[in-house]
């Protein structure tokens, strides 16, 4: 059986890595000044924290359509037996829903649907290991399999510069960002049974990123393989200067840095820097 492994574009999975992992993609779309742009495709992290800075309307952002993905099931139907689909988290997006839906649609394709029930590059690790799996000749059984034991230790902790970004898109009250701004909190966040929540508030921003890297050593420490990113919202020397100072302490890590790219970054906005992992 040969199988496809797709996965959406907030897993922020470079091009040509993709090709070369060969996984393929369905874009979320983010719309701005009444513009659409098909993330990954059509617009940069880059290019959107340009566009966007100084805006005093948030961007708004969508999941692909059911129609788009069906139509990539279609075209990978003709030269796959199975897709095994990795999704952002079901509690922030409806995207895996949607892939559920569009399945149903799509005949002679076996559809296996994973919720991530995390995002950005620890998304794509699950997708990278899925790709080596089905490079290997690995049933889409046996990769949901590993993809559920991978997810026993899979951990992300994002801190967040900017509370405006989180009130305007409904995760923060007005009294809330008004007094953590002035208190200068910083909000570290994890994801809980599929949705973003505060995992502490601290003061400052190099508070809540020693917080972070803390919250990373702790497991490191136990010295067992692990692979790991560095994500941030356009702060790029500093994420590679954590990472670069990461990586010489915990050889046994794999680090790559990564970024949030324009619909992860409408919510959490510039400024934003985060660590996931797994254990091997």
């Amino acid at each position: 059986m040969k199988t496809a492994i797709l996965t959406d574009s907030t897993a922020y999975i470079p091009s040509n890595l993709r090709e070369r992992w060969n996984i393929h993609m369905v874009p979320l779309n983010v719309l701005i000044k009444n513009e659409s742009y098909r993330e990954e495709i059509d617009l940069t992290a880059d290019d959107f924290y340009d566009m966007v800075r100084g805006d005093e309307e948030l961007p708004k952002t969508s999941q692909p359509s059911i129609g788009v993905i069906t139509e990539k099931l279609e075209e990978l139907s003709r030269d796959y037996d199975a897709v095994v689909a990795i999704h952002l988290s079901s509690g922030i997006s409806g995207t895996y829903q949607a892939t559920i839906t569009a399945a149903d649609m799509v005949n002679g394709l076996e559809v296996h649907v994973f919720d991530s029930e995390i995002s950005c590059m620890v998304q794509g690790f699950y997708a990278q290991e899925a790709a080596e799996m089905a490079n290997q000749g690995e049933t889409p059984e046996q990769i949901i399999e590993r993809l559920k034991h991978m997810k026993t230790s899979v951990q992300a902790y994002f801190m967040v510069d900017n509370l405006s970004h989180l009130h305007r898109g409904g995760r923060l009250s007005g009294a809330q960002a008004i007094v953590g701004s002035l208190l200068q909190v910083k909000p570290v966040l994890h994801f809980v049974d599929t949705k973003i929540v505060p995992f502490e508030k601290i003061r400052t921003s190099k508070k809540a990123i020693k917080r972070v890297k803390g919250l990373f050593e702790e497991v490191a420490e136990q010295g067992e393989p692990m692979r790991a990113t560095i994500i941030h919202a356009n702060r790029k020397e500093e994420a590679e200067t954590i990472m670069n100072e990461l990586q010489d302490k915990y050889p046994h890590v794999d680090f790559v840095l990564s970024y949030f790219g324009p619909v992860i970054g409408t919510h959490l906005g510039e400024g934003a820097l985060g660590i996931g992992w797994y254990k091997k």
